[in-house]
């Protein structure tokens, strides 16, 4: 480690010691506490990198170094581990599934690497017996962990071997709940569009494409431009509710020239 970022770091050790001892809010604060902030600090971070911001990546990142900072110093507090035990559980974590690097394992692609990971994850010996979906967390929302899901079994070699077979995984869930619409069962319905949406995170894999960033770059677009509309129409004295289907049409064009 270069002396500079040495001294950054042990920088923010010193001031969250100080923090402990003199701050009543931190005092105060607890790893259940803390939680639901460091899951908004985590959508924070991800949006600044959508946004492609690098300022605001910074500081987020700073704020996501002090949470893990927090929660290293509580647990030092409580006698259970500390910020020197947590670095070198994941410095040994990464050489032992790094064996192409640390050892003399070969991995020429990136594939294979996910896929000696995935193995020795489950050859690690732990408290619980290790599943290849135990490590999938249960509070992740739903479309990640359908991406998740489907990175662990692949790593496994529970897969397509062809985008095409996947894509007609994907025309076949799509037949499935149209039929299921026309059945007018909810619970059917419910179910199919579940599979539909699962297959397609399944097909986005072999597009390379991230179905949450690509979801979420839709809401973007979507807010960006029913707000021009909104803003255009208040201009004007109308609402957007009494416009016809036509006039919204024409508006959502208008949108999608000036505003992309």
């Amino acid at each position: 480690m270069k002396q500079q970022e040495q001294q950054a770091f042990e920088r923010l050790l010193i001031i969250m010691d100080d923090l402990r001892e003199k701050c009543p809010w931190d005092q105060k604060q607890t790893m259940q506490s803390l939680r639901h902030l460091s899951i908004e600090e985590t959508y924070e971070l991800c949006d600044a990198i959508l946004e492609e911001d690098w300022d605001e990546v910074k500081g987020e990142l700073g704020d996501l170094f002090l949470h893990l900072v927090f929660y290293s110093k509580i647990a030092s507090e409580n006698s259970w581990f500390d910020v020197t035990d947590v670095l070198n559980t994941v410095c040994d974590k990464l050489i032992r599934r790094h064996p192409h690097v640390y050892g003399d394992q070969s991995a020429q692609t990136e594939e294979e690497v996910k896929a000696n990971w995935e193995q020795i994850k489950l050859k690690e010996k732990g408290s619980k017996p290790k599943t290849t979906l135990s490590g999938v967390p249960k509070s992740l929302p739903a479309l990640v962990k359908a991406t998740r899901i489907q990175s662990k079994v692949r790593g496994v070699g529970f897969d397509w071997t062809e985008s095409d077979q996947v894509w007609d995984k994907v025309q076949e869930e799509l037949n499935e709940l149209k039929e299921a619409v026309k059945q007018k069962d909810q619970n059917h319905i419910e179910e199919e569009f579940g599979d539909l949406l699962f297959s397609l995170v399944n097909y986005s894999r072999f597009i390379k494409v991230n179905p949450e960033d690509a979801l979420e770059k839709c809401n973007k677009k979507f807010t960006r431009r029913f707000e021009h509309i909104e803003q255009k129409t208040i201009l004007q004295n109308q609402e957007l509710k009494s416009l016809s289907f036509e006039a919204l049409d024409q508006l959502w064009n208008e949108a999608k020239a000036e505003v992309g």
